[in-house]
C-alpha cells in the first residue's frame, strides 16, 4: 500500500470513529493533555502540555523522565541526542500514553536526524491528529509542528507530493495563516493533476467544509467514495455535510448506507439515533 493510501485510510478510520461517538471531529485515541486556552491565552505552548502530562505521571514514571531529560542537557554529540530524543518520545507513547509530548520529541529527533524518511514520519504524527482535531488552538500548535517539518523534508525532496498536501493541510486547517489560499492551491493543482489522489481530497474536502463550502466538500468526498465505495470516514464527511447543508434526505440515506456495513452493534446504534434525530 502506498504511503499515501495509508495516510488516507488512517485518517479515514479516526475522523468516522470521532464524528461518530463524539459528534465532531477528534480523535479517540488521542489524549489531550493541554488546557483548553482562555481568552487571554490563545496559544498552545509545550511547556505547558509538559508540565500538565507530568502532572498525570506515577513517582517512578517522574524518575524515569528526569534522568532521560538530564541526559539531553549532558548530551554534547548529536547522535547522543537523537538517541534520547527518541527514548524520550517512547516513554510518553508506552509509558505514559500522551500523544503530544510523543510527537514533539519525535519530531525534536526527527529535526536533528534531518532526512526526508524521519521528518516525514515525525510531520504526518502532527498531521494525522490535525486532520481529525476540532480545537482551534490545539489545530494550530499541531499544524505549526507539522509545518516547520514538512518544509525542512520539501527542502530535500521538493517533489513529494503528499509533504506538499499535508503543508497545505497545516494552512487550509491549523490556523496559522490568514491567507489559507496559500496552502490550497498546491493541493488543489495536484488533485487537478491526479483526481485519484484521495489524499488531496480529503484535504481539500476538509477545507471546503470548514469553510462552509458543503457543496463543494461534497465533491470532493464523492470521488474519494466513488473510488473506494466502503471508506467510512469519507462516507460520514458526505452525511456529515448534508446535515450541515440543510438537506436530511441525504444525510439520512448516506448514515443508513454506513449502518449496513458497519459490524459494531454501538455504532449502528449512534448512527440510527443521529438517523432518528433528523427524521423528528
Amino acid at each position: 500500500m502506498k504511503r499515501a493510501q495509508i495516510i488516507l485510510v488512517s485518517v479515514g478510520l479516526l475522523l468516522f470513529i470521532g464524528l461518530l461517538f463524539f459528534g465532531k471531529t477528534v480523535n479517540p485515541n488521542k489524549q489531550i493533555t493541554a488546557a483548553k486556552p482562555t481568552s487571554a491565552q490563545t496559544t498552545i505552548l509545550f511547556a505547558d502540555i509538559l508540565s500538565t502530562s507530568k502532572e498525570k505521571l506515577t513517582a517512578e514514571q517522574n524518575a524515569q523522565l528526569t534522568s532521560l531529560e538530564n541526559s539531553v542537557v549532558r548530551g554534547d554529540v548529536q547522535n547522543q541526542k537523537i538517541h534520547v530524543y527518541h527514548e524520550l518520545a517512547t516513554f510518553w507513547k508506552d509509558s505514559a500514553k500522551a500523544f503530544e509530548p510523543y510527537a514533539y520529541y519525535t519530531a525534536e529527533a526527527a529535526k536533528l536526524d534531518n532526512s526526508e524518511k524521519s521528518l516525514t514520519f515525525a510531520a504526518q504524527l502532527f498531521i494525522d491528529n490535525l486532520l481529525a482535531e476540532n480545537e482551534p488552538a490545539m489545530q494550530n500548535w499541531l499544524a505549526s509542528n507539522g509545518k516547520v517539518l514538512l518544509e525542512k523534508a520539501l527542502e530535500i525532496n521538493p517533489a513529494n507530493d503528499s509533504s506538499k498536501i499535508s503543508l497545505g493541510a497545516c494552512y487550509i486547517l491549523g490556523n496559522i495563516s490568514d491567507q489559507p489560499m496559500q496552502g490550497i492551491l498546491p493541493v488543489r493543482e495536484i488533485a487537478t493533476k491526479n483526481p485519484d489522489n484521495l489524499y488531496a481530497q480529503l484535504v481539500l474536502g476538509l477545507g471546503g467544509k470548514k469553510s462552509g463550502q458543503y457543496d463543494k466538500a461534497i465533491e470532493r468526498f464523492g470521488i474519494i467514495v466513488k473510488k473506494n465505495p466502503n471508506d467510512l470516514g469519507a462516507m460520514f464527511q458526505l452525511a456529515e455535510c448534508y446535515e450541515l447543508k440543510g438537506d436530511k434526505k441525504n444525510a439520512i440515506t448516506w448514515y443508513q448506507m454506513i449502518q449496513k456495513i458497519i459490524p459494531n452493534p454501538e455504532a449502528k446504534k449512534e448512527l440510527q439515533d443521529r438517523i432518528n434525530q433528523l427524521n423528528g
